[in-house]
């Protein structure tokens, strides 16, 4: 067993070896450009970019001319959100979102803001899910497009996507999903859910870092987007340079092997992520489950441990590669957006891990993590004087707490 142990698949995932041996020819053999159309080196390095748009394309039911590569999910979102807002402006500038979303998305979208669009942020339940009749509520004559994530990065919760598809649908307008942590881990279906715009990326499902992809629906509506990369009109015109040939493979490569396992991979993660949770839960009290109790990605746990300081929970467990529920920006410790949404207090959102389990984590991987977990919080809740109160009975609400301010 190698320490730290990995347990932030949601934050990137290491390649699959058979997408490296798939790659490898097209940066030393294979290497021409996709756009050659002269010769050979080049026709040869475009089929192998059809065959992953392909195989990219079959991941999310959706056909092979409705995928645009690009260099990740961020570069997607801003494709997807500042091209329909530049293509649709004549029609309205009005723009739906959660306050959840991903920074890709949040910010993209408060630029459109600075520059003359209005923007409406739906409100999250305690789950940090979005309602379609809150969508249905939050559309006027001038909305344009909607984007609202499929799946959480933090705390793994699910939104009712096919639901906010139809509602987009029967009101005519544009719907985007942020579909990076869903993608490759549980079951996307662009047609069947009535998505017009789906942003995913290779490094969240064992494919290279660097490449991503934006599905962009061709028919029932077309949708058209105005491009963000200008130049040489490669991938429809929509986004421009010279495409990354051994990533692009590596993203086909990776997309096929995660389809064909899917369902096998959702039983590994979802086996020993409930594992974990329920060694903690029953060996510690006062823990607190965030995000949808089942709908849920199967390889997420997002825990408040109550009365534990963040960083020395974080210092205690060092031999974990996790991350915290509270990023640090800077110099102020601002707890998670998104667990603030969801009505988590500073206190406890400090106190907040995300574990993600993947592919290669093992039994015994997790029986470290379980022990390593309940002894630091333990040991930290020994030193913590309102843990002692409140296990004596004393309701901390009620408590007048006296000294200098």
């Amino acid at each position: 067993m190698k320490l730290p142990i990995f347990l932030d698949y949601h934050s990137t995932t290491p390649m699959d070896p058979a997408v490296l041996e798939t790659m490898l020819p097209y940066f030393t053999q294979t290497f021409g450009n996709a756009a050659s159309r002269n010769h050979e080196y080049g026709w040869t390095a475009e089929a192998a970019v059809e065959k992953a748009r392909t195989q990219v394309a079959s991941l999310i039911g959706a056909s092979d001319k409705e995928i645009i590569f690009t260099s990740g999910a961020t570069e997607s979102n801003n494709l997807a959100i500042q091209g329909v807002a530049q293509m649709y402006k004549e029609k309205g500038r009005h723009i739906i979102t959660s306050p959840i979303e991903h920074k890709a998305v949040l910010d993209t979208c408060q630029y459109l803001e600075s520059i003359g669009f209005e923007l409406t942020t739906l409100p999250v339940d305690q789950y940090g899910r979005v309602s379609a009749e809150d969508v249905v509520k939050a559309i006027r004559p001038d909305t344009i497009l909607v984007s609202v994530m499929f799946a959480n990065n933090e705390i793994g919760s699910i939104n009712p996507i096919a639901e906010i598809g139809r509602v987009c649908k029967e009101r005519g307008v544009v719907f985007h999903t942020d579909a990076v942590q869903a993608c490759g881990k549980i079951p996307v279906d662009v047609e069947k859910m009535g998505i017009d715009l789906l942003s995913l990326t290779a490094h969240k499902m064992y494919g290279p870092k660097g490449v991503g992809a934006l599905y962009v629906r061709r028919r029932n509506p077309r949708v058209r987007l105005s491009p963000i990369v200008h130049g040489g009109g490669h991938e429809r015109g929509m986004r421009s340079g010279t495409l990354n040939v051994p990533g692009i493979v590596g993203f086909g490569k990776a997309a096929e092997i995660a389809k064909a396992r899917l369902q096998l991979d959702t039983e590994h993660s979802s086996r020993l992520r409930d594992k974990l949770w329920n060694a903690i839960r029953s060996r510690v009290d006062e823990v607190h489950l965030n995000g949808h109790p089942t709908e849920r990605l199967p390889h997420n746990l997002n825990v408040s441990f109550a009365y534990v300081e963040g960083e020395s929970l974080m210092m205690g467990i060092k031999e974990l590669a996790v991350s915290s529920g509270s990023a640090c920006t800077s110099a102020s410790l601002e707890p998670s957006y998104v667990l603030k949404s969801i009505g988590v207090g500073d206190e406890l959102a400090h106190s907040s891990i995300r574990f993600s389990v993947g592919r290669n984590t093992t039994d015994e991987e997790i029986d470290f993590a379980i022990e390593r977990v309940v002894a630091t919080v333990k040991k930290l809740r020994e030193l913590s004087p309102l843990y002692e109160m409140v296990k004596e009975g004393v309701d901390l609400k009620s408590v007048v707490w006296t000294g200098h301010h």
